[in-house]
């Protein structure tokens, strides 16, 4: 990270700010709601104020009964009254907007991390996208409940208050006025601070959440590797950083608001003085007071803490901005916009009925994000609708890039690449992930509304039934996180299954008989074969089986092509 943080270049402060304010647009009506019930509870503080200083008055001074004044003791019940219910009014909406926000947010960021695909995740530290979603995205809590309505309260209802200070004693409003501009000024410039703490202590806590989330989820790793002392000791340290960057940032809140307590301290004092020497005739300065008048310096001194009061709100809730722009910037980082990731794509379309067509590449030539040259290039085949083709070649060949290609998962650096139209497309890959639940849960995952008839079908075509027959609950069966609990060659056929259960017009199978015996492996294509009839398959494999399986073999890199003549471009 450089010496200034990039969030304290106004372009970027500002285009921040309008990405939270944006977060509003469905939510207007509800955050007008908060908005006003602050405004006008600030306003109330007028007849509260009045009222008070008349009772007085009138009692302590002008010695009437009560009794003479009821009407401005019910305008005194109604004051408070109201201003509680509208404060209750103007928390409700608010934090009803804050929750309607943070939601939002989560399904977009979940929507956007999806649209840049899975090769992009899979480069992505997993702890690290879980902390956007609900560290960062707490962070902006306080920022629409706290922040917004006291930065309203602030532009509308100080002004109100002088207005009626100046009206009762300009020279009480004057001293109010001139000790207004102090706090903004001082409070901007703690802010400057307050962002940069407010940055650094929530990339520590990002960082030590991924850490730990990480950690946790390859516990077994480190247990097996005997690190576990190790692990601590860094989970310790993550922990420290941000324990020291967390007291950074009170550090600094605690100065912003012994910052506004001293000016709105000395300014309430100075009022206080003021009337003070007034009423013992020790100061002739200001407007005529006549004797026995305590309403005026009654109401004034009345008014004028409330009249800081929009100001210490505010001022307890700006880290909540610091922090939201600081939030806000992360997920920028991590998140940059569907078009910002070169070589990704979005997810493929919604599945339509597939038409008549061939899968063909002409020139094609695949480069990941971040690499300096191509896998390979000029690669020049076509496979007609039904057909079967088999990729081989050394590892690191292209065999998994170019399956990943036709999934949609890579953009071609250059040349055509094309599949049947409306096609569904289903991968089988080398390294599945298996979540923990059952077999048959697992292999849901390719259709979720499938019926248990469907699924065994599929797990009998993928030769999962061979192993799952042989477990206590069969497809009912727990396993663990990553497949803990099956082998490598298992993991692929409940992946397959998946696949299967996804009824492709497309299958794209890596290296599907590995670690497969030959008696199973022979099995397992002939299954295929009935499965995959009238069905177009491109698998990657080392195995001779399943090349000749295919019937047609293109070798990576040099996309030279053995067995039954390829149809279309070579």
């Amino acid at each position: 990270m450089s010496a200034l943080p990039e969030g304290h270049a106004p372009q970027a402060r500002s285009r921040r700010l309008a990405w939270l304010d944006a977060r509003l647009a469905l939510l207007r009506s509800t955050h007008r709601v908060a908005l006003g019930c602050t405004v006008v509870a600030g306003w109330l503080l007028l007849p509260q104020a009045w009222s008070v200083a008349t009772i007085a008055q009138a009692v302590l001074v002008e010695r009437r009964p009560p009794m003479d004044i009821a009407w401005v003791f019910v305008l005194l019940l109604a004051a408070m009254l109201g201003r509680a219910a509208l404060l209750r009014l103007a928390a409700g909406s608010a934090a009803e907007v804050a929750e309607a926000v943070k939601l939002q947010l989560r399904g977009e960021l979940a929507a956007r991390a999806l649209a840049q695909g899975p090769l992009w995740l899979r480069g992505r530290r997993k702890g690290a996208l879980v902390e956007l979603s609900t560290t960062q995205v707490e962070a902006l809590d306080g920022y629409y409940a706290g922040y917004l309505p006291a930065r309203a309260e602030v532009a509308l209802v100080p002004l109100a208050l002088l207005a009626a200070v100046f009206a009762a004693d300009w020279l009480a409003g004057l001293l109010l006025l001139l000790a207004a501009p102090l706090v903004p000024l001082f409070q901007m410039l703690v802010g400057w601070g307050a962002e940069a703490a407010g940055r650094g202590q929530l990339l520590a806590l990002a960082r030590a959440s991924a850490h730990f989330g990480d950690r946790l989820r390859g516990l077994d790793l480190v247990r097996v590797h005997g690190s576990g002392e190790a692990e601590l000791a860094r989970a310790a340290a993550a922990a420290d950083e941000v324990r020291d960057r967390s007291m950074h940032v009170l550090r600094i809140a605690f100065l912003s608001s012994a910052v506004l307590e001293f000016f709105a301290s000395v300014s309430v004092a100075l009022v206080a003085m003021y009337f003070g020497f007034r009423y013992l005739g020790l100061v002739e300065i200001g407007p005529p007071l006549p004797a026995g008048l305590l309403w005026t310096g009654l109401f004034c001194l009345l008014l004028a803490p409330d009249y800081f009061g929009p100001l210490r709100r505010l001022a307890a809730h700006y880290h909540d901005r610091a922090n939201a722009l600081a939030a806000a910037g992360l997920i920028e980082e991590a998140l940059p916009p569907d078009d910002a990731v070169a070589g990704t794509v979005s997810a493929p379309p919604a599945p339509v009925p597939a038409r008549p067509g061939s899968l063909v590449a002409e020139a094609l030539a695949l480069r990941h994000p971040g690499a300096s040259r191509p896998v390979f290039e000029d690669l020049s085949f076509a496979i007609a609708p039904g057909g079967r083709l088999a990729l081989v070649g050394a590892s690191g060949a292209g065999k998994s890039s170019l399956l990943e290609a036709l999934a949609g998962w890579v953009r071609p650096a250059h040349g055509d690449l094309s599949l049947p139209q409306g096609a569904r497309i289903a991968l089988a890959p080398q390294r599945p992930w298996i979540f923990r639940g059952t077999l048959a849960a697992n292999i849901r995952l390719g259709d979720p509304d499938a019926s248990d008839a469907a699924v065994r079908a599929a797990a009998e075509a993928a030769q999962v039934m061979a192993f799952a027959a042989c477990l206590p609950q069969g497809l009912e069966t727990l396993v663990g996180e990553r497949g803990v609990g099956l082998s490598g060659g298992e993991a692929r056929r409940v992946a397959l299954a998946r696949a299967l259960l996804r009824d492709p017009d497309v299958l794209l199978l890596d290296e599907p008989t590995a670690f497969l015996d030959p008696a199973t492996e022979a099995r397992l294509l002939d299954a295929l074969a009935q499965a995959t009839r009238g069905r177009l398959v491109v698998v990657a494999t080392h195995s001779p089986a399943v090349m000749a399986w295919a019937g047609r073999v293109l070798h990576l890199p040099d996309g030279r092509m053995s067995g039954k003549q390829a149809e279309g471009p070579r």
